[in-house]
């Protein structure tokens, strides 16, 4: 179809806007796999906009399981062969859960000589929640003592409010830091959110993982 007469620019605009509403994810890859359009629920699954994904790799943004499948798919597409490619693929839902399931290709073009484009659909197949790591141990004593220092008490402070010497209070320290490798007291409370033993956006300081 001649897309510069006025009826083609009639039915491409409205094969777009059927492209864009449609629930499906599906993008349109050069022979590369370079996507070159994409649809809004394609752009979803990768936690993006359409635009975004203009020139990314497909094969980047959804892992094959089986790299043995894209060689396949890359050689008949090479010797100019028209089938549907399938390949299982993995990736990393805006949530952060890995989903699972199946690319299907569609070599298309306007004649049997030129190289042609790949439709691309994604089926989801499953979902797997991320693994979340459980938060290191610590004693009531040490869980009192991090949410003083996050909350800005001094060592003398410290002691004070566990009923501790200040020597005290560092022999709790010291432990902590070659449990977890923290050269100071600053990185130490930082290791202690990161590890998801304080409570992050919570005020004062809790601890999550007493003993």
């Amino acid at each position: 179809m001649d897309w510069a007469h006025p009826e083609a620019v009639v039915w491409r605009n409205r094969a777009l806007m059927v492209f864009d509403r449609v629930s499906v994810p599906i993008a349109v890859c050069d022979v590369y796999g370079a996507v070159l359009l994409a649809n809004p629920a394609m752009a979803a699954e990768c936690g993006t906009t359409p635009g975004r994904l203009r020139g990314r790799d497909v094969l980047e943004l959804f892992r094959p399981q089986e790299a043995t499948q894209v060689e396949r798919i890359a050689e008949a597409l090479r010797l100019r062969h028209r089938s549907r490619y399938q390949v299982s693929v993995r990736w990393q839902a805006p949530g952060g859960a890995e989903r699972y399931g199946e690319l299907t290709a569609d070599p298309v073009s306007d004649t049997v000589e030129e190289t042609p484009a790949l439709l691309v659909m994604l089926r989801v197949l499953g979902e797997r929640e991320p693994h979340r790591r459980t938060p290191p141990k610590v004693t009531p004593m040490e869980a009192h003592i991090l949410t003083l220092l996050a909350g800005g008490a001094t060592t003398a402070q410290a002691a004070r409010e566990t009923g501790l010497t200040v020597d005290g209070v560092n022999y709790h320290l010291r432990r902590l830091s070659t449990r977890w490798h923290a050269t100071n007291r600053t990185e130490l409370v930082a290791r202690a959110y990161a590890l998801g033993v304080l409570a992050a956006g919570v005020w004062p300081p809790t601890v999550r993982n007493a003993e």
